[in-house]
């Protein structure tokens, strides 16, 4: 419970501005992690294994970056160090997808917003190397059990390259935990005036609409051609950024929530030969049948919202992971933005809540969530030879009144778990005679 004052104190980003502004300077400077130098055993606890499996009593041990065993309690080595989590749950560290993460830090500062770039298509354009490592927002995920995230840029046709990171380092090479791996697209659609955005001439949107589909599909027919050239005589930066995606190494992820826009995303880029990942699909439920022949995945939006159209049920939001799951679709959650991201945990908890077997939606954060990123082979699971990204909880990480996370680890090495938000708890705690202080 304490915790969850604690995360939810302050909200938005008008919150973190105030902090960032006018404490900060006050307040202990949290450093990245030094390398793990010892091997850990984390013991006793229950292991959340992130693919359905559930150990009681079980022990984690990882050295040097990585799991070397997950099981039922065994006897480590003298030279481990061990960590009692009896009665506390063990998981893999969440991961939090489409965010504009270490992109924007105040959102109504402009020197602080770097999401986005001018113009339409800036396929070429790399997310990761805006990527701010000293965001105070980052450590407040970390709180909560977040410690991998996918910085994605924002607006436009083609929006640009983003790239996993892990939510610990110095710098943004240093963060860097595959690079570039995805190009998103936001799909055309019309919008309605009412809702602050769009022309209120519906004519003029279907036009403009049109056009853009028409310009999008031009440039995938080009890309194309271009990726089919051994040698091309003049670079372009555009094309060269589609050049993995037509090879099968780089994602494209589609940002469209009606359902007339994924089926025709679906089957426009499938005619380019490219399975995308949908992005939003607040209507998904609605073309399961073409999600699931066709292998999409889909990074669903928040639970914690309204529906997206009228006379629809109002609970819809919190059922549709299970709707899609039960439809044989990969899904994961996701959060736009930044300053919500933190309660990534809470949305697989809510699924949970209505209809989703609890392994299966801490999967929507976990091992879905890495298969959908491409990094499942590193992360996403706690099993032998994956990354040591591991997280302690004393209660129900996936609960906002049982979620406490005690100890973090990524890639093998001890997380700082500090952040403003507990550091302004405490100051007031410390005015008002409710502790010692430090």
């Amino acid at each position: 419970m304490m915790n969850a004052i604690k995360t939810y104190l302050l909200t938005g980003a008008a919150a973190v501005g105030l902090l960032f502004a006018g404490t900060t300077h006050a307040q202990p400077t949290i450093y990245p992690a030094k390398e793990q130098a010892q091997a850990v055993a984390i013991t006793g606890g229950t292991i959340h294994v992130g693919n359905g499996t559930v150990i009681e009593q079980g022990t984690v041990m990882f050295e040097r970056g990585k799991i070397t065993y997950v099981g039922t309690a065994t006897t480590p080595a003298d030279d481990v160090e061990i960590i009692d989590a009896t009665g506390k749950h063990i998981y893999p560290g969440f991961i939090a997808p489409n965010t504009n993460l270490g992109l924007v830090e105040i959102e109504a500062v402009r020197a602080t917003v770097d999401d986005a770039e001018v113009g339409e298509n800036n396929a070429h354009v790399r997310s990761l190397i805006a990527y701010n490592t000293d965001s105070k927002v980052i450590n407040t995920l970390r709180s909560n059990g977040i410690l991998l995230a996918q910085v994605t840029p924002q607006g436009g046709l083609v929006s640009g390259q983003s790239s996993v990171v892990q939510l610990d380092a110095w710098n943004w090479e240093d963060a860097a935990y595959t690079v570039d791996e995805g190009i998103h697209i936001h799909w055309p659609t019309l919008r309605f005036s009412r809702y602050g955005g769009g022309s209120a001439d519906i004519d003029a949107q279907k036009e403009a609409v049109q056009a853009e589909m028409m310009q999008l599909e031009d440039f995938l027919r080009q890309a194309k051609a271009y990726a089919e050239l051994a040698d091309a005589s003049v670079t372009n930066a555009r094309f060269e950024a589609f050049r993995p995606v037509f090879a099968g190494n780089r994602q494209v992820y589609v940002h469209a929530n009606k359902a007339v826009d994924i089926i025709a995303a679906v089957s426009t880029l499938k005619r380019h030969g490219i399975v995308p990942v949908v992005v939003g699909g607040a209507e998904a439920h609605l073309v399961t049948g073409l999600l699931a022949d066709n292998g999409v995945p889909v990074i669903m939006q928040q639970a914690h919202a309204l529906p997206s159209g009228t006379d629809v049920d109002v609970y819809l939001p919190y059922k549709q992971a299970k709707i899609l799951t039960d439809a044989g679709i990969l899904v994961a959650y996701g959060i736009k933005g930044f300053w919500q991201q933190r309660n990534l945990p809470f949305m697989a908890g809510t699924a949970a809540a209505y209809g989703l077997d609890k392994e299966q939606a801490l999967a929507t954060i976990t091992s879905n969530a890495a298969k959908i990123l491409g990094i499942d082979d590193r992360t996403g699971t706690l099993e032998v030879g994956k990354d040591a990204n591991v997280i302690v909880s004393d209660g129900d990480a996936l609960d906002m009144l049982g979620n406490d996370i005690q100890r973090a680890f990524i890639q093998g090495r001890d997380i700082n778990l500090d952040d403003l938000h507990k550091q302004l708890f405490e100051r007031y705690e410390f005015k008002y005679g409710l502790s010692e202080g430090p």
